[in-house]
């Protein structure tokens, strides 16, 4: 048996084949532009994602015998808001996480509409990233396009859509959405009315593993597949990265390290942040989660070495910062290169270098840019461990993950053990993962993660460099409330 996974991302999709005891047998990957038609703005055409699975799965199956193919399952990036008409066309590009656009919807959203109503009816408060603010955004600035809404749906499920004919999402995906009461798994009637919306413009609810359809006879012949291929519900792309690290049932810690950078906090009941900082999901394998999500993280560092410094030799870029070096920078970097989610909510939010020296070196830069990120994943887990969760160690994934000079500075910028899986392929392996429980591989999430994943390393503090880090660390987080006001 074969199982297809889909790793639906901002920049590119990578496509994955697995077996059954997941082995991974092949990888596909299939780039995509971005728009900014705006400064703030991020948008894409989400027929670049299905021309993307369209080239990349008859790559992917080449060389293999696709009638073992069983199922397909996704994992995508999440908040995305695409609208269809009528007709199923796509009204207007997709309106992506990192889009800012929203902050006046957001303000009404957490101001006259109020917190405490938001996290009664969706166990959360609105970010400028999610998808309820888009819609009041589409209804003010588009009402056109508004007014030709016959379905509402997020990335990955634009692509199930397309292989199935079922208009279909997943509780952790439409977590983020702000439409859905997470606690109860179900659509919220007052957003959806607030946002001017009837449940039936909104996609059947299934959870992650569930089959929400098989390939419809034409798109199999266009993907090279059988017929009678199942296709699952899928996941959110953090929660189907956590499924494939197997951080599932209760206490377990993911941290992503991709564009985004991302804290998953799993837990088998219904978790709320009271300070409204952190997310609380739903999870892939049924019970929930608490997510804290930076805006740039590997994307720091992406931008420093490839834009500012026009390099793509990252490790050389890092081989000076030798151990010593670390703990003792006086360089500080703020992240906030696309505004900012967790803790701070404010899409306004700037980057910047702060303590430069004419003795300041082009390392002493990038040692920042990595201890920044650090910084910021470390405010997500202390708003975690002030609601009383413990986090003592956690797995990493995602691109900034391979570095070791990265995991070393986070692990003791935390002060906690980072163990490196032993197959690092994120959500797309998570997705084929729960293809093969929808396909019966499996009896349950919990059972088909601990079958297949593995650590295979991990990364240990060092006390006195932790205690070092801690006192940077205090220093840092005072910068972003001191500079907030100068650099929006």
């Amino acid at each position: 048996m074969y199982l297809i996974g889909i790793d639906l991302g901002t920049s590119a999709c990578k496509l994955l084949l697995m077996d059954q005891g997941g082995s991974i047998l092949n990888i596909v990957t299939k780039e995509y532009p971005l728009e900014f038609p705006q400064p703030g703005w991020s948008q894409q055409n989400p027929e670049d994602w299905m021309q993307a699975v369209l080239a990349g799965v008859p790559e992917l199956l080449r060389g293999f015998d696709a009638s073992q193919v069983a199922g397909i399952g996704a994992g995508g990036q999440m908040h995305g808001l695409v609208v269809l008409d009528e007709d199923d066309r796509v009204i207007r590009p997709a309106i992506l996480w990192n889009d800012g656009r929203t902050q006046r919807q957001v303000e009404y959203l957490n101001g006259p509409v109020g917190r405490d109503v938001l996290l009664e009816r969706t166990g959360n408060i609105a970010f400028a990233g999610f998808t309820a603010p888009k819609l009041l955004w589409l209804r003010e600035h588009e009402p056109d396009h508004f007014a030709r809404i016959c379905k509402v749906m997020l990335p990955k499920d634009y692509i199930n859509y397309r292989l199935t004919g079922v208009h279909c999402t997943d509780c952790s995906d439409a977590s983020g959405m702000l439409l859905l009461d997470v606690r109860r798994r179900c659509w919220s009637k007052e957003m959806l009315a607030l946002c001017g919306l009837a449940e039936a413009q909104l996609p059947r609810l299934y959870e992650s593993w569930q089959p929400v359809g098989t390939v419809k006879p034409e798109m199999a012949a266009a993907l090279g597949l059988p017929e009678g291929v199942v296709v699952c519900a899928g996941a959110g792309d953090n929660a189907a990265a956590a499924v494939g690290c197997g951080v599932v049932g209760n206490g377990g810690c993911n941290i992503s390290l991709g564009t985004s950078g991302t804290v998953f906090i799993t837990s088998n009941r219904f978790l709320a942040d009271s300070r409204s900082a952190l997310h609380s999901f739903a999870h892939a394998d049924g019970g929930w989660h608490l997510m804290g999500c930076i805006l740039s993280a590997a994307s720091c560092n992406k931008w420093w070495m490839e834009d500012i410094l026009r390099t793509a030799d990252f490790a050389a870029e890092q081989s000076p910062i030798t151990p010593d070096k670390l703990g003792k920078n006086d360089v500080y970097f703020l992240p906030y290169l696309m505004g900012e989610r967790s803790p701070h909510n404010d899409p306004a939010a700037r980057g910047a270098f702060i303590g430069l020296r004419m003795d300041t070196a082009r390392a002493d830069m990038t040692q920042a840019v990595l201890e920044g990120v650090a910084f910021a994943i470390r405010d997500c887990v202390e708003i975690a461990r002030a609601q009383g969760v413990a986090v003592e160690r956690s797995r990493i994934c995602g691109g900034g993950a391979k570095s070791p000079l990265w995991r070393t500075i986070l692990a003791n910028v935390l002060g906690i053990p980072l163990e490196l899986p032993q197959t690092e392929q994120g959500p797309g392996y998570g997705g084929a993962m729960l293809a093969a429980v929808t396909c019966g591989a499996y009896p349950d999430v919990g059972a088909c993660a601990a079958a297949l994943t593995r650590v295979q390393s991990v990364t240990e503090p060092d006390p006195a460099l932790t205690a070092a880090y801690e006192e940077r660390y205090r220093k840092w987080h005072a910068l972003y409330p001191a500079l907030r006001e100068v650099v929006q």
